[in-house]
């Protein structure tokens, strides 16, 4: 709309949302559904406030607070708290408006929701995170609660930072509720929790791989970006059921093995993983010579061939040109463990390899689908939270286990409902996954009058 300001990223989310609904027939059987469409688009709330704190020096230093309460017909908004520089409004009205659905997706009654601060982390002391942590959690505790809106994790956010804002929280309100989702196993946590979305995606992707006959995982070529907590779990769930693993990154550049006799190795990882809780870069892992380090770039046009490619950083880190890359190297299977890791122009190409190649195809998987592990999870804390207990490894894991399946299904059937789909061609899980959820939350959205039209 010519009277609001450029939001490039929602734009972006919004988009790629109407345009398989568009291209699906839910719009000639249910034309009622673009009034949803119009009201679903639109936030309930949009809370902005300042962040005040103080440096290691005794400086005022001030940032940007947000919480985007997106949608709550299907429960309490649910989705994660952002630090990073370049956090701003459009990014968290794309992450929230795909949380919608995501959420949808899980089976779970969570509405969807995002916030952060444009603060960095990187640079900061640990007295200087806490201190901010505090202080934004001083104006966020006005507008969350354990039936209201329960924030989690994201980027610059990990469980030693949802301890400190939890503390804040109970302090200022005088409350121990399960305000918070990814906290500490001692004070409600959920076991499984941080494995997650990396274990969620792997589970996802077996299922497109039984589904296309493709075996299981033994054996398979898999390239995964990113080195944070979706990355890790995914990759050791990977190489736990017989993957190659032969790629990591981070926003400086990307670990690429030099040879499958030397793949990632679960010990790599660790060490990875202490690396990234110190804030360091990638380019600082002392390897022996076994990775190649590619400054400044992603490693998908530098993998060579491999059978899946797990994007799991952050929006758009996978471009045109890189999927043509990834389809031409004999790509079987993309799923992203990021939300919207693929531009709109990467999904085109993948969907129209999809259709050109049929069972031959790459088949993409939508990270509002493959990636909703980890919120499916925060809400089994949420209910480990109300009933003051807690469920043991093998139970979370389970469960898990079930929601993706339940994910994959629900998108695989709703496509072959709504999108026409050539003999021998794969469904297409995005227009599915898409369909589903919308479906899902305009149904509640009627029923409880946020918008009326005969059904």
């Amino acid at each position: 709309m010519s009277n609001l300001p450029s939001e490039p990223e929602f734009e972006q989310a919004y988009h790629e949302l109407v345009s398989t609904l568009e291209n699906s027939t839910l719009f000639q059987k249910n034309p009622e559904y673009k009034i949803a469409l119009k009201v679903v688009s639109i936030p309930e709330r949009v809370v902005q406030f300042r962040v005040v704190w103080e440096d290691d020096a005794g400086n005022l230093q001030v940032n940007r607070g947000y919480r985007v309460q997106f949608n709550s017909a299907l429960g309490p908004y649910k989705g994660g708290l952002r630090l990073h520089p370049s956090v701003n409004l459009s990014i968290l009205k794309f992450l929230g408006f795909e949380q919608i659905f995501k959420n949808a997706l899980t089976g779970l009654m969570m509405g969807g929701g995002k916030g952060g601060a444009d603060f960095d982390p990187k640079g900061k002391s640990d007295a200087e995170i806490r201190r901010f942590c505090v202080a934004f959690m001083t104006e966020l505790s006005k507008h969350i609660g354990a039936d209201t809106d329960v924030p989690a994790g994201d980027i610059g956010v990990s469980g030693r930072e949802i301890g400190w804002m939890f503390g804040a929280y109970r302090k200022i309100r005088n409350r121990f509720e399960g305000v918070l989702t990814g906290k500490g196993l001692e004070w409600g946590g959920s076991l499984i929790r941080p494995e997650a979305t990396g274990y969620g995606l792997v589970y996802y992707v077996g299922h497109m791989m039984e589904y296309a006959g493709a075996g299981d995982w033994k054996g398979k070529r898999v390239a995964i970006s990113g080195s944070g907590n979706v990355a890790q779990y995914a990759a050791l769930k990977c190489i736990e059921l017989g993957a190659t693993v032969v790629s990591l990154s981070d926003s400086k550049g990307s670990l690429v093995i030099e040879s499958d006799d030397e793949p990632v190795t679960p010990e790599d990882i660790a060490a990875i993983m202490d690396l990234k809780v110190k804030r360091k870069a990638l380019s600082e892992f002392e390897h022996g010579g076994k990775y190649k380090y590619l400054d400044g770039a992603r490693p998908w046009v530098h993998v060579g061939k491999v059978d899946v490619a797990l994007p799991s950083a952050t929006q758009n880190e996978v471009s045109k040109e890189e999927a043509e890359a990834l389809v031409a190297c004999g790509a079987r299977f993309i799923a992203e463990g990021s939300n919207m890791g693929c531009t709109q122009e990467a999904i085109d190409v993948f969907e129209a390899n999809r259709k050109e190649k049929k069972g031959e195809a790459i088949w993409y998987a939508p990270g509002k689908a493959a990636n909703c592990g980890g919120v499916a999870v925060s809400g089994l804390e949420m209910a480990q939270n109300s009933q003051r207990l807690g469920w043991t490894c093998e139970e979370v894991d389970e469960k898990l286990k079930g929601i993706m399946k339940n994910a994959f299904e629900n998108g695989l059937h709703t496509a072959k409902e709504y999108v026409e789909t050539a003999e021998g061609e794969l469904p297409s899980l995005v227009a599915g996954s898409n369909i589903a959820g919308f479906v899902k939350v305009a149904k509640a959205m009627h029923d409880q009058g946020d918008w009326w039209a005969k059904l």
